[in-house]
C-alpha cells in the first residue's frame, strides 16, 4: 500500500509538472508576443528589440524551469544548493555560449551592423535577420537560413557591403589590340553617361588598365546607390556589350598562336 501511494505521488509530480511546463510555456510566448508588439509600437531598434526579447524569453524558461522543479519537493535551501552547483558545472560546460553573450551584447552595443544590411561575417554572407543572445540569423541570397555564433562574429572581421548608402560598381571590359584606345573609352562612357541610376556628381573612370595576353583590358568604376548596385552592374555589362557590337569593336576570347618549326 505504501508503495502505491509512493507511486501515485510520483505520478501526480509528475503530472502537476507537465502541466506547469505546457502553461507555462503559453504564457511565456503571450507575454513574449505583447512585449514584442509594445516594443514595435514605440519603434524600439530591431537589432534591440530581437536582442531583449530573447533575453526576456531565456530569463523566463528559467523561472520556469525552477517552478516545476519545486514540484517535486526540493525546499528552497536545496534548490539554491542544486542551482548554485548547476550554474558552476554548466558555466564550464558551457563556456562557449558565453562567449556567445557576451559577444551579442557588443554587437547590441557597438552596432557594426544592422538588421536587414547584407554583411559577410562569420564565414557566411547574408541579410541580418535577428540578432540572439547566442547566436545571430542570417539569410542568404538563396534563401537559406544561417545561424552563426555570436562569438565568430565578433572574432574575425565583418564586411557590412548595405553600410553606405553610396557603392562603388568596379568592371573591367577587355577589347581586341586592333582596337583604338580612344575608340573604346568613348564608347564606354556613352553606355556610362545614359544609366540613369549612376551618379552624376561623383567621378567616373574609363581607363586603360592592363595589357593581358589576349586583350587590353579597360577599368570602369562608378557610383551608384547601393540598392540599386547590381541592377547598375549588370546593366552595364549588358550594355557594353551591345554598344561595342555596334562601334565594330571585337571582344577576344583567349587564345594561343602556335607556331610549327621543321
Amino acid at each position: 500500500m505504501y508503495i502505491g501511494e509512493s507511486v501515485l505521488a510520483i505520478i501526480f509530480m509528475i503530472v502537476k509538472a507537465a502541466i506547469i511546463f505546457f502553461v507555462g510555456r503559453v504564457i511565456i510566448n503571450l507575454v513574449v508576443s505583447h512585449v514584442k508588439k509594445v516594443l514595435e509600437k514605440r519603434s524600439v531598434d530591431p537589432m534591440l528589440e530581437g536582442f531583449a526579447l530573447s533575453i526576456l524569453k531565456f530569463a523566463l524558461m528559467f523561472i520556469l524551469a525552477i517552478a516545476i522543479i519545486k514540484t517535486f519537493g526540493v525546499d528552497s535551501t536545496s534548490l539554491v544548493a542544486i542551482l548554485g552547483a548547476a550554474t558552476l558545472a554548466i558555466g564550464f560546460a558551457l563556456q562557449g555560449n558565453l562567449s556567445n553573450f557576451a559577444s551579442g551584447v557588443m554587437i547590441v552595443a557597438f552596432r557594426p551592423f544592422n538588421v536587414g544590411d547584407f554583411v559577410e561575417a562569420g564565414g557566411h554572407s547574408g541579410v541580418v535577420e535577428e540578432i540572439g543572445i547566442f547566436m545571430s540569423t542570417l539569410k542568404s541570397l538563396d534563401n537559406k537560413k544561417i545561424l552563426v555564433p555570436n562569438s565568430a562574429i565578433t572574432g574575425g572581421s565583418i564586411t557590412n557591403y548595405t553600410g553606405y548608402s553610396e557603392r562603388r560598381v568596379d568592371l573591367t571590359v577587355g577589347v581586341s589590340y586592333d582596337a583604338d584606345i580612344n575608340h573604346v573609352k568613348k564608347a564606354l562612357q556613352e553606355v556610362i553617361d545614359a544609366n540613369e541610376m549612376i551618379l552624376a556628381d561623383k567621378p567616373t573612370f574609363v581607363r586603360m588598365g592592363e595589357l593581358a595576353d589576349s586583350s587590353i583590358n579597360f577599368k570602369v568604376r562608378v557610383w551608384t546607390y547601393t540598392d540599386n548596385y547590381w541592377d547598375v552592374y549588370f546593366d552595364l555589362m549588358e550594355n557594353f556589350k551591345m554598344k561595342l557590337d555596334e562601334e565594330n569593336i571585337s571582344i577576344p576570347y583567349p587564345h594561343v598562336t602556335v607556331e610549327m618549326k621543321k
